[in-house]
This record gives structure tokens, C-alpha cells and sequence, in this order.
């Protein structure tokens, strides 16, 4: 891979030890896949946050990084972290946890990252324009990115986005690349779709049955901000979709007719049962959590309307995840108070996925999200219910 002669100075640790260390991260992911070189990153997403997902290596290797006095160079913001910084006992979240986690978010502040931990960047300030580089960690940001707004970023790790935050620069490599970002099979929606829901389910079918390549979807009328989220969500837990195209909604590559395979996949109203059922275990929920993707202030209004002069059952539990921005938002337009007068949660920076669940004594969890769905079992060992919302809100009401 070519470097420059500052690139190199770097390598060579001429620059300090903090530098030369980032830079080997980025120099190695270049050369096991081949680029030519490094491009300018504008933004970067870190993941490897919750102390649950990295424990105490992560959290020394972060501490390593703090040490040498490394500085982000470019607007970094954190994936999700373990807990509400400020209402982590409102959680219940283990004190040992606790502590350690907070060490991990002032390390990562050290650095220069934003301690706003969100898995919804673009909508806290993070946001790139189109056709610019970044380097992103998170797997429903990274889709959201590229097949939204049109960035380009491949599915990094949490090291490597940190690397790229503190170098400016990531490898030119995968999705970086015009030519790796033209679509290769037609996905045709033969059903209805009609909740934030279904996205979710029409994403977490593509995701499962697409093993590789770039779909283009048809048959979509209509796409909010939260169908959008939901569907990048869902494709990129179910299996590793990092780049979808909508036709007539989302701008398409100039010759991408000439890239389609013959390749197709129907998807009917009998495939999105087949998900529901799947996540459908007979059991009894003690805990809902909503908000994966993080809610927005849409999402966050529809539940306090639902819990409005409600009031949620002893022993049950409920957790709204958001970013703090949005939940400081909340807070000014009322929809918190609601929410906990009714007995639930607005959890901040933090959401069911990377949260010490099976720390907590809870038995089975819903959630009106595929990905949360997908995930919770084998992260925090909880069967998990997969409903609308009003659904999962009339589970836990009286």
C-alpha cells in the first residue's frame, strides 16, 4: 500500500508512539485487503463501548490510548454504552459495572470523542454528506450511511474506527470504492408496508436469505426516517448488508442496470409472518425495551401517548432507549414526564442489547425491533418477543 512521506514518518513513529500505534492498526487492515493507499475520513463511529461487550482488555486498551495522549482529529461519536450515565441506578445496573463503564466513557472523552454514545449518529450532529468517506463501526449507522445518505464506509471494528478518528485517514478499500457499490440482486415487495415494523421485518428477511452481494428494492411506496433505521437495522443483524439501494426513493449508481444479476427475491406477506413467529417464544415478559435503532422524538411521542394516563404493572419494567440529546429533548417537551409517571424509563446513551441484562434478573424480554430480537438471546440470555409497539406496550400495562 503507497504512503505518503508524512504517512510514513508516522509509521516509522517519528510523530510519537500514540500516532505510530493508530497508524499500524490502519496500515495492517489495508494490507490484508489490498488497498492502495489512504483516503481522508471525515467522520468517525466507535464502537466497543459497553463494558459488557469489551470488558477489562477493552478497557486497557482504551486506557493505553488515553495514556499516550492520543487526540481525534475528525468528529468521532460512540456507539451505546452499558447504561444511563446519570440514571444507571434508576436501571439497576450492578454498581462493579457501573464504575467500569464510566472509566471507559471518561477515557474515550480523553481522546476527544464525543460522550454522547448512540447507535443513531446522524441524528445527534454526526452527519456526512454524500459521496464522503468516513470510517463507521456500527452496523445499522454504517447501512444507514451508505444507503441513505450516501456516504461511503465499510463495517469497521471498533479499533480501527478509533485509529481513523485519530489519523484523519482509513483505507481505500471495499465500499470506498465506486465499483463495489453497484447493485447486484432485485429484492420485489409483494406485500403491504404498513409500520415501522414491517421494514423491520422486510430487513431482517433480505438479511437472512442475501449471503452476498447489494440489493435493490422495489415495490416501496412510501419511507420514513424510522422505516429507514428499522430496515438498516434488521439487514445488518440478520446477516451483513452494509449497502441497499430503494428504487424511485434512494439515488441509484449511474450504470447499476448493468451490474444486476438475474438474481431475485419475492418477498410476500408469508415471509414476514415466518419472522414473527419465529420470535414468538410462550413466555411471560417482565421487561420491554424499545428503541433499537435509538428512538427518535417521533418514536418517543407515540409512546408517551400510548402510556398517557397509563400505568405499567408491578414487576414489569420499561426502557425507552435514546441518545441524550434526544432524551433531553424529551424532557423539554413533557413526553419524559409521561413516560415515567406511567413507570417507565428513558434510557440515554445505552440500550437492551449492550445493557447487563442477564445480570438483572429478568426472564424474557419484547421489543418492537428484528435486531434487538436477534440479539438478546445470545448477548444477554433472554428469550425475546418480537411485537408492534402497542403490542409490547400492552404487555406490561394495567
Amino acid at each position: 500500500m503507497y504512503l505518503s512521506k508524512e504517512e510514513e514518518k508516522i509509521l516509522s513513529g517519528e510523530f510519537g508512539e500514540a500516532l505510530q500505534k493508530a497508524m499500524r492498526l490502519l496500515v495492517t487492515l489495508g494490507d490484508i485487503f489490498k488497498a492502495d493507499r489512504l483516503i481522508d475520513s471525515k467522520s468517525a463511529q466507535i464502537s466497543g463501548v459497553s463494558y459488557k461487550n469489551i470488558g477489562d482488555a477493552g478497557l486497557e486498551f482504551i486506557k493505553d490510548m488515553a495514556r499516550l495522549h492520543n487526540k481525534i482529529k475528525i468528529t468521532a461519536t460512540l456507539n451505546p454504552a452499558g447504561m444511563d450515565f446519570k440514571d444507571w441506578a434508576k436501571m439497576n445496573i450492578p454498581v462493579s459495572f457501573a464504575k467500569k463503564q464510566l472509566e471507559i466513557i471518561e477515557n474515550f472523552t480523553r481522546i476527544g470523542a464525543m460522550p454522547s454514545c448512540t447507535c443513531t449518529p446522524y441524528l445527534i450532529g454526526n452527519l456526512p454528506l454524500r459521496g464522503q468517506h468516513i470510517s463507521w463501526a456500527e452496523s445499522s449507522a454504517v447501512s444507514f450511511a451508505n444507503s441513505i445518505i450516501g456516504a461511503k464506509t465499510n463495517r469497521e471494528g471498533g479499533p480501527i474506527s478509533l485509529a481513523a478518528a485519530i489519523i484523519g485517514k482509513t483505507p481505500n478499500y471495499g465500499l470506498h470504492l465506486d465499483e463495489n457499490r453497484l447493485p447486484t440482486v432485485l429484492v420485489k415487495v409483494k406485500t403491504e408496508l404498513k409500520s415501522t415494523l414491517d421494514y423491520s421485518l422486510l430487513g431482517y428477511y433480505i438479511g437472512s436469505i442475501l449471503v452476498k452481494g447489494i440489493p435493490v428494492i422495489e415495490g416501496v411506496s412510501s419511507f420514513t426516517l424510522e422505516d429507514a433505521k428499522s430496515l438498516c437495522a434488521a439487514a445488518a443483524a440478520s446477516g451483513n448488508i452494509a449497502l441497499y439501494y430503494i428504487s424511485g426513493i434512494t439515488p441509484l449508481p449511474s450504470g447499476w442496470s448493468k451490474s444486476m444479476k438475474e438474481d431475485k427475491i419475492e418477498v410476500t406477506d408469508i415471509e414476514l409472518r415466518n419472522i414473527m413467529d419465529k420470535f414468538n417464544p410462550p413466555v411471560d415478559v417482565d421487561i420491554v425495551t424499545l428503541g433499537c435503532p435509538h428512538a427518535t422524538i417521533n418514536e418517543i411521542r407515540e409512546i408517551a401517548g400510548l402510556l398517557k394516563n397509563k400505568r405499567i404493572k408491578s414487576g414489569k419494567t420499561l426502557w425507552v432507549c435514546t441518545s441524550s440529546v434526544n432524551k433531553e429533548i424529551s424532557h423539554r417537551l413533557g413526553y419524559s414526564k409521561i413516560i415515567e409517571k406511567a413507570g417507565g424509563l428513558i434510557a440515554a446513551d445505552t440500550c437492551m442489547v449492550v445493557a447487563p441484562l442477564e445480570q438483572m434478573g429478568y426472564t424474557a424480554l419484547a421489543t418492537n425491533s428484528a435486531k434487538a430480537a436477534h440479539y438478546v438471546p445470545s448477548t444477554c440470555n433472554l428469550p425475546s418477543k418480537l411485537c408492534s409497539l402497542e403490542e409490547a406496550i400492552k404487555l406490561i400495562i394495567e
